[in-house]
């Protein structure tokens, strides 16, 4: 096979991911939630360059930015996302876009090369408004109503409303061709220590956590903080964080191996320090890649909240927010990976999987699915200091790039 990935241009790679860190910068990360302004010109700058790989670009009626070719042959389909949790990295996200355009650019206007790759910029991954909205949109599992009830988690706005904001309100949703793409291929950082403890340049995702997430709410009695004895208050703060306790009791003799959990926001109301709280609610997730844990966690979580609500001092409701599913990578883009990591890094990587949710795993719910990851600095995501050294940005570009060709090449 020819060395078609020694076309991978580095420093315009790095260029690339400067310019969209630049684009909302917060001191060495990035804040752009969705539908702000940095996102949208974020999406606007992808769409000005993807002419540059032979792409027709489209941002769709969910903020997705497609690109698509007319160029003959199979199409390999990838991409990742642009906006950022709130005051955070300047990498989860944008590697991902930016490799599927560097391979794009590669692949797609060389005649000798067999297909062409299709560019996507997934909107919302990040969840501002709701759960990959934008590559669940894509695959058809959006509906209209659920946007109408989307509303952005920090201030409220509806989506509806974000939507007109931008000039998105009147244009169509876009929706899969089935049967276009032999597969979707996603690059990220890793957003743990793996690669870099061990040394390794490539992480080969093998599979997708599912993530669910509940609100818990606890009905008591509000009264005076300095009336009321300690022996008939009835506190929803207290039950609350005996409630928190019991989980990190319990769950360990329940979960499996790589089961995670977190308890996210604890809210008291009224919350004044001479009112004991009447209520409170706490929101909380739990990860894991198998379905069976989950449910008997869930189940337990159900009987714990029965059992503080039947001793009478406080009542617990339990309401589930989000599901999602767990995903297998596939296992030829996975081989894939890891010939293209043999090639371009050394071979030095290694078969993981992810902690994290991606929209590789709504992908994979219509095509081959597979990912690969780059070392973290420290392990560090979802902060502004998330980083990763050039050397290993550029070696997974053309890990990716590589892959790509592989794939296309069949």
């Amino acid at each position: 096979m020819p060395d078609d990935c020694s076309l991978v241009d580095g420093v315009r790679v790095l260029a690339d991911l400067n310019t969209l860190r630049g684009i909302g910068a917060y001191k060495t990360g990035a804040h752009k939630p969705t539908f702000s302004e940095p996102h949208m010109r974020s999406l606007k700058w992808l769409a000005g360059k993807l002419p540059e790989a032979g792409l027709t670009a489209d941002i769709d009626g969910i903020g997705n930015v497609l690109g698509t070719t007319t160029k003959s042959g199979p199409k390999l389909l990838a991409g990742s996302h642009l906006e950022s949790q709130n005051f955070a990295g300047w990498l989860d996200g944008p590697l991902g876009v930016v490799y599927a355009l560097e391979a794009a650019r590669v692949i797609n206007p060389d005649p000798t090369l067999r297909g062409a790759v299709e560019v996507a910029a997934w909107c919302d991954e990040e969840g501002h408004f709701g759960s990959f909205l934008g590559s669940r949109s894509y695959v058809g599992g959006v509906t209209e109503a659920e946007i109408d009830g989307a509303r952005d988690r920090s201030s409220g706005r509806t989506m509806r409303d974000a939507l007109r904001d931008v000039g998105l309100a009147d244009r169509a949703r876009v929706t899969a061709e089935r049967g276009r793409h032999i597969g979707y291929l996603e690059a990220h950082i890793e957003q743990g220590e793996t690669l870099e403890s061990g040394r390794l340049a490539i992480g080969v995702v093998t599979s997708i956590v599912g993530i669910w997430q509940y609100r818990f709410s606890f009905t008591s009695e509000q009264n005076h903080a300095g009336t009321t004895r300690m022996a008939v208050r009835r506190d929803a703060g207290v039950a609350l964080a005996r409630f928190c306790v019991a989980i990190d009791d319990r769950f360990p003799a329940h979960c499996g191996p790589r089961t995670v959990w977190t308890t996210g926001r604890i809210t008291l109301d009224p919350g004044a320090p001479s009112i004991i709280p009447g209520s409170a609610e706490m929101l909380f997730q739990m990860r894991d890649d198998d379905p069976t844990v989950i449910e008997r966690l869930e189940g337990l979580l159900q009987s714990m909240a029965a059992e503080v609500t039947v001793q009478g001092r406080c009542g617990v409701n339990v309401e589930r927010l989000r599901t999602g599913a767990p995903a297998l990578m596939d296992g030829v883009i996975q081989q894939t990976i890891e010939a293209a990591s043999a090639a371009f890094a050394g071979g030095r990587s290694i078969r993981m999987p992810s902690g994290a949710g991606h929209d590789a795993q709504v992908l994979a719910t219509i095509m081959p699915a597979g990912m690969l990851f780059v070392p973290s600095i420290g392990g560090i995501s979802h902060h502004w200091t998330e980083n990763t050294a050039d050397a290993d940005i550029v070696t997974g570009a053309r890990v990716f790039t590589d892959a790509c060709r592989r794939l296309l090449a069949g």
